[in-house]
């Protein structure tokens, strides 16, 4: 097992961990490519992609000094090439800009970015996509990936008015899946069950208003679970151009959270279409 050296860095301003540096304020304004990866779990899925090399690669690893006996066969995963800088607590939460009690972070960037038609083209003749239109919230991003890995999706496709899925928060919500699950982000919802709908997918909008209960969703080759916006939903114009499902539930609430809904319907589908 060979390790990678370890960078002892002992000033804040080190321009070696630059990548580090005001992690909230960063994530918030973009990385141009770049993202982190944080806690464990997260740099084990980073380790696995970066290996993969399907557009996915680790730039540089932080650690709290006392996470690294820990974390010795996981470092071991990484080429020897890829810096790993260690610091104390002090200088550790400086550095990020707030307390980071996990101590493990990562500077990684996705290369390889495939445009929606692309990514739809390469799709085998039988899939499973979940698309997703206007979720601004970065831990319903990150667990609808981790619900699209869990159920085998063979692809994520959000509009471009939903938030970055490469953002921390939500890769770390997804346990890492974000790096492992092909997704593109672009253009419009309407643009998108276009698209779909040109190569073949049956695509089914969960509502609360939904024409069918889930679990009477036909099985098909292609099929695609359509998700909107936290509390609004799928707009009218879309609801209208698809087929809907409703999940039931007892009255008196007006809907389940995005992500629960998209699992439990996932569930449904790859049952009906005997993918699991």
């Amino acid at each position: 097992m060979t390790l990678p050296s370890l960078i002892r860095i002992d000033d804040p301003s080190d321009a070696r961990i630059a990548g580090f540096v005001a992690i909230k304020e960063r994530d918030l304004t973009g990385r141009q490519g770049r993202f982190i990866a944080e806690g464990t779990v997260v740099l084990r899925m980073l380790a696995a992609a970066h290996r993969a090399r399907r557009g996915i690669a680790a730039e540089a690893i932080l650690l709290l000094e006392s996470r690294v006996a820990g974390l010795t066969e996981l470092l071991a995963e990484f080429p020897a090439d890829i810096p790993v800088y260690v610091a104390d607590g002090r200088v550790f939460d400086t550095i990020a800009g707030f307390n980071m009690h996990r101590g493990v972070l990562a500077l990684g960037r996705r290369d390889a970015s495939p445009d929606r038609d692309s990514l739809i083209a390469s799709l085998p003749a039988e899939s499973l996509v979940l698309a997703a239109c206007g979720i601004s919230n970065h831990d319903n991003m990150g667990s609808l990936f981790r619900n699209a890995a869990a159920f085998g999706v063979d692809a994520v496709l959000i509009d471009a008015s939903s938030c970055d899925p490469m953002y921390r928060k939500a890769i770390r919500v997804s346990v890492g899946s974000v790096l492992t699950t092909p997704f593109a982000r672009e253009g419009t919802g309407a643009a998108l069950i276009e698209q779909l709908q040109a190569a073949g997918f049956a695509i089914w909008g969960l509502s609360p208003r939904g024409t069918v209960d889930i679990s009477d969703i036909p099985p098909a080759p292609r099929t695609a679970l359509l998700v909107g916006t936290e509390g609004e939903g799928l707009p009218e114009a879309i609801l209208s151009a698809i087929h809907t499902a409703r999940i039931r539930q007892r009255p008196g609430l007006d809907s389940l959270n995005v992500a629960m809904a998209a699992g439990i319907a996932l569930h449904q589908v790859v049952l009906i279409n005997a993918r699991l």
